[in-house]
């Protein structure tokens, strides 16, 4: 690795030190070695930089004009989009970004202001669904605008559109094989 910008990220530079032992560890038997190139490397650190810089300005911009937080509307996202509007618990964690025990405090928290409710699954009564309310669904409309206007000032700008999708459809690629994916407009917004 070069004196790369990469480099000079702290977190990034312990990541990298950890991808490049990995790198030189010895192949185990029946094993397909994959190399790590210095075009996926730096694609990595800059995909961790943006995304540390942006989400973070973002979510402020938005939140100071009254939006949800960020992972208050994407749960209520998820939801809305799906069959129902509502998901097994573990489902729902699958397609966020927090941990089991955050998620149960966040729901906690969004079935207390009354944009979601919890319900014993019918099929399996050990199990619960976070259901969507109209007031969550009410309350995710009003702050996606917000969240468009801090996406487009802080990150939108920086690309053309033809720019933007080819960046969207590279990210999505990994997603896709990971089995992860989906319609990535239907994933972050209207």
């Amino acid at each position: 690795m070069n004196g790369s910008e990469f480099d000079s990220f702290p977190a990034s530079a312990k990541l990298g030190q950890k991808m490049k032992k990995t790198a030189e560890e010895p192949q185990k038997c029946g094993e397909k070695s994959i190399e790590l190139g210095e075009g996926a490397h730096r694609a990595w650190g800059a995909l961790l930089r943006s995304h540390a810089y942006f989400v973070e300005r973002i979510e402020r911009k938005a939140g100071a004009l009254g939006a949800l937080s960020l992972e208050a509307y994407d749960v209520l996202l998820v939801l809305s989009y799906a069959p129902n509007h509502r998901l097994r618990m573990g489902e729902l964690y699958e397609a966020v970004t927090l941990s089991r025990s955050g998620l149960t405090r966040l729901v906690d928290r969004l079935e207390r202001e009354g944009w979601v409710e919890r319900e014993v699954c019918p099929n399996d009564r050990r199990s619960f669904e976070a259901i969507l309310t109209e007031a969550g669904e009410a309350e995710r409309a009003r702050s996606w605008p917000l969240y468009a206007s801090a996406i487009a000032e802080e990150f939108g700008h920086f690309f053309e559109e033809k720019e933007a999708n080819a960046l969207a459809d590279l990210l999505e690629r990994p997603l896709q094989s990971a089995g992860k994916s989906g319609d990535a407009a239907q994933k972050t917004g209207e």
